[in-house]
C-alpha cells in the first residue's frame, strides 16, 4: 500500500458496470520527504495516478491505495482498475531516520 493526497477527480461518459457506485481520483503519491512534513509540490509529468474510489475521498484527502491485483480483489467479477483506495488516512506520524 502506498499513500497520496487526492488532487483532483475524473468524470466519465462511459463506465463498466462493474464501476457503478464509485468514482475515480486522480491521486499524487508522496515522497519520502512529503512524509517528514516537506510541503506538496507538482510531481513530475506520468506521476499521478487515477485511483478508483468507493469511500468518499475527496480532493484534498490522505488516502492510501493499493496497486496492480491487490486492486480488483474488492470486486466479484473482472473489472479493469489498476489502482483502488484501499483507506483514508486521518494523519501521518513519522519520524525520520537519524542520518
Amino acid at each position: 500500500m502506498r499513500l497520496g493526497f487526492v488532487i483532483g477527480r475524473l468524470t466519465l461518459t462511459l463506465a463498466d458496470p462493474a464501476l457503478t457506485g464509485g468514482r475515480f481520483l486522480l491521486v499524487q503519491p508522496l515522497n519520502r520527504a512529503q512524509f517528514g512534513g516537506a510541503p506538496m509540490m507538482p510531481l513530475a509529468k506520468g506521476s499521478t495516478l487515477v485511483v478508483y474510489d468507493e469511500l468518499g475521498a475527496g480532493e484534498g484527502h490522505l488516502v492510501g491505495f493499493t496497486e496492480g491485483a491487490e486492486a480488483a480483489m474488492p470486486f466479484t467479477v473482472p473489472t479493469p482498475v489498476d489502482a483502488y483506495v484501499a483507506t483514508l488516512v486521518d494523519r501521518i506520524q513519522y519520524t525520520p531516520p537519524d542520518s
